[in-house]
């Protein structure tokens, strides 16, 4: 089955954040650099965690998802930006853009989901500590993740099927480094009305379904707060800073990414502010988490200087 079964656009070429060869070897560095960090960072939380039996809680099994979800993300945007930095033919075929799109925009809209469940997570830990370890129970932990997945994932299938109805006739050029869907979509020679108007309504109900149970348990969580004396009102706020430091970036890169000017002068800025969310942010999160949570420290410090016995 082609493209919009009948497509004569079988490949798109793309144009790469820079042609000047000698910044794209440095932006090589620099971003390989990230990416071996975003790599070891998001597989080093799930190991600390998993070998350290007093961090088996539902908030470091929520934390150890959003690691899984930051690798992947990354994973599926910066080995084929990597090589298009280096090789002079940036091709990438229909099928293989899609799903792009189809893995990067799951692993995204999934993480919205985790970070509304992480949110409802706090909430429990501090406006009702006595009931926590009853509410918070290995079962319902294990539903939300996958509620989250399911729903993340089911989403993005939406979008990527949708692009099948499409028919591409030229030009196969995408300026950018990813398969981004408005470029994709503005090179479509078929009326787009439906795709934008099913990527308006989805992503409204994503982002508001996970803003609302963000601020809702933040509402409470701050009241909570509020009523408790210094010492306890520190050590709740400490166990929530890191959360809300990371729905900060994710939430404030991807409203960067839509509130962009997407005029043909502004595209090469575009590209660049792309990078923050794509590549920047899944390699923060590991680091706020590992910086701000003595637990991580002391564990990883143990994990590090254990003795190894085979």
């Amino acid at each position: 089955m082609k493209p919009g079964n009948q497509s004569t656009v079988t490949k798109f070429i793309l144009l790469g954040l820079t042609s000047d060869p000698g910044l794209q070897v440095l932006l090589f560095l620099l971003f390989l650099a990230v990416y071996v960090f975003t790599l070891v960072g998001n597989s080093l939380i799930p190991v600390i965690v998993w070998g350290s039996p007093h961090l088996h809680t539902p908030m470091y099994f929520f934390i150890t998802q959003l690691s899984f979800l930051d690798l992947a993300f990354s994973t599926s945007i910066s080995p084929k930006m990597l090589v298009d930095l280096l090789t002079e033919k940036k091709t990438i075929s229909f099928y293989g853009c899609i799903t792009q799109i189809y893995f990067f925009s799951a692993c995204a809209s999934t993480e919205f989901f985790l970070l509304a469940v992480m949110a409802f997570d706090r909430y429990v830990a501090i406006c009702n500590p006595l009931l926590y370890t009853l509410t918070m129970n290995k079962c319902l932990c294990v539903r939300l993740v996958i509620g989250s997945f399911i729903s993340g994932f089911l989403h993005s299938l939406i979008h990527a099927t949708l692009f099948y109805r499409l028919y591409f006739c030229g030009p196969d050029i995408i300026n950018h480094f990813v398969c981004d869907i408005p470029v994709l979509l503005k090179l479509s020679c078929t009326d787009i009305s439906i795709n934008d108007l099913v990527r308006f309504v989805c992503s409204a109900i994503v982002v508001a379904t996970s803003l609302v149970v963000i601020f809702v348990s933040y509402f409470y969580i701050v009241a909570t707060i509020l009523r408790i004396g210094r010492a306890g009102r520190r050590r709740a706020a400490s166990t929530c800073i890191s959360h809300f430091t990371c729905t900060f970036l994710f939430y404030g890169s991807g409203f960067l990414m839509e509130m962009r000017p997407h005029s043909s002068s502004s595209e090469e800025q575009n590209k660049f502010i792309a990078v923050i969310p794509s590549l920047v942010v899944p390699a923060l999160n590991p680091l706020i988490y590992s910086l701000r949570n003595n637990e991580v420290k002391k564990a990883l410090k143990k994990l590090l200087y254990q003795p190894f016995y085979f």
